[in-house]
C-alpha cells in the first residue's frame, strides 16, 4: 500500500492486512479533533507504558527531521515500524509534514525484501538493515534507532555499499520516547562519525553521574533526565557510554558494557551482551553471552581481543540460543541475566 498525503482521501484506501489496517487507524486518529494521541514505550528500560503525545510537538519532531535529511515534498518514504511505537508513528507523521508518498511494509526482520524501487527515506531497526544489506542501496536516506548499531555491523554496511558507488547516507539516531523519537543523529556511512550531534533548540548537560539531561521545550515541557552516561565534547556533541543501570562494578571497577561489546562486534559476527553476575569476591564477575551455538574458535577469537584495561577480559563465555529481545529489537538485558544466571 502507498500512500500520498499530498492528496490523501482515507476512505480510498484499502487494507490488505492487520498492519495497513493500524497504519489506517493511525492516520484517522491523527486527523481527529484530538490534541493528542497514544504512544507505547518499548519497556526496554522499565515497565512499558502508554502515554500521551500532543501532535504539535510531534510535527516540531518531524519538522526537524525532515529539514536535517532534506526531505521534500513527493519524496517517497518507506514504513517498516511498529506503528504502536513513538518510531513508527513519527514516519507517518514526517509523511504527513512533508506530504511524502508513504510506502506501507510489515514489520519483519527482513523488511525490503519486496523492494524494488527506489525510496528517498526510511527508519529500521540495526537488526532489520543487518538482513537487507543487499538492498540498502534502494534507499537515498537510512536512520537506525531502537538499539546501538555494532562495529561489525558498521562495517557490513561499508562493505556492500562503497564498493557500490552508492549514494545512501545512513545516520544512527539518539532518542527515547519521551523526546518524541531522536534529538541527534550520527552519520556513519558514507562518513563514519564519532559523536551524535543534537538538533537545533536541543539543549544538553550532565547530571552528578555524567548522565545525559536534555531540555527540549518543543517536543517535551520538562527537562529530562537519562540513565545514559555520556561524554560532552561540547554543547551540541556527546559521546554514548552506556546506561548507568547497566554499569558493572567487578572488583572495585566500573565497566560499560556497550562500549566492551563495541569492542567485541569488531571481531565476531554473533550478537554478543557484556552482563556482570552475582560473585563474592567481585561483587560482579563480568561475562559474555553470545548468541548461537557454542563455538571454540569464537571462545579462542575473544580471548585474544587486547581490551583496553585487562578486568575488561570476560571470566567466561556462555552461548545462548537467541538473545532475548523487547517487541523493537532491543536487547532485554533483565531477561538474559535471568537465563545466564539459570545456566
Amino acid at each position: 500500500m502507498i500512500i500520498d498525503f499530498k492528496d490523501l482521501d482515507v476512505n480510498k484506501l484499502k487494507p490488505e492486512n492487520d498492519f495497513e489496517k493500524k497504519v489506517i487507524n493511525f492516520i484517522e486518529e491523527w486527523f481527529s479533533d484530538s490534541e493528542t494521541v497514544l504512544v507505547q514505550t518499548s519497556g526496554s528500560t522499565g515497565t512499558a507504558k502508554i502515554f500521551e503525545a500532543e501532535k504539535s510537538r510531534m510535527i516540531n519532531s518531524a519538522v526537524s527531521t525532515c529539514n536535517f535529511l532534506e526531505l521534500k515534498e513527493n519524496d517517497t518514504a518507506l514504513l517498516c515500524l511498529p506503528v504502536e511505537y513513538i518510531s513508527g508513528k513519527m514516519m507517518v507523521v514526517r509523511s504527513v509534514v512533508r506530504n511524502l508518498k508513504l510506502k506501507v511494509s510489515h514489520p519483519s526482520l527482513n523488511p525490503l525484501i519486496d523492494l524494488h524501487g527506489y525510496s528517498d527515506f526510511c527508519a529500521m531497526t540495526p537488526l532489520q538493515v543487518e538482513n537487507s544489506l543487499d538492498k540498502l542501496h534502494l534507499l537515498k536516506k537510512i536512520i537506525i534507532g531502537g538499539a546501538a548499531v555494532s562495529e561489525n555491523l558498521k562495517q557490513k554496511i561499508y562493505e556492500r555499499l562503497d564498493s557500490s558507488h552508492s549514494e545512501t547516507k545512513i545516520y544512527e539516531t539518539y532518542g527515547m520516547s519521551e523526546t518524541l523519537s531522536h534529538i541527534a543523529l550520527k552519520e556513519i556511512f558514507p562518513t563514519e562519525e564519532k559523536f551524535f550531534t543534537a538538533f537545533e533548540n536541543i539543549e544538553i548537560s550532565q547530571d552528578e553521574r555524567a548522565c545525559l539531561k536534555i531540555y527540549a521545550p518543543q517536543l517535551n515541557p520538562a527537562l529530562l533526565q537519562t540513565n545514559d552516561v555520556v561524554e560532552l565534547i561540547n554543547e551540541k556533541q556527546f559521546r554514548f557510554l552506556g546506561r548507568a543501570d547497566n554499569i558493572i562494578n567487578s572488583g572495585g571497577a566500573k565497566i560499560f558494557p556497550e562500549e566492551l561489546e563495541k569492542t567485541v562486534k569488531q571481531h565476531i559476527a554473533n550478537e554478543a551482551v557484556f552482563l556482570g553476575i552475582p560473585d563474592e569476591t567481585l561483587g560482579q564477575k563480568l561475562v559474555l553471552a553470545v548468541e548461537g551455538k557454542e563455538d571454540e574458535k569464537i571462545k579462542s577469537v575473544v580471548s585474544n581481543i587486547k581490551f583496553e584495561k585487562s578486568f575488561h577480559k570476560p571470566k567466561g563465555i556462555i552461548f545462548v540460543n537467541e538473545i532475548p529481545r523487547t517487541p523493537n529489537g532491543k536487547v532485554n538485558r533483565r531477561e538474559l541475566f535471568e537465563i545466564i544466571k539459570s545456566h
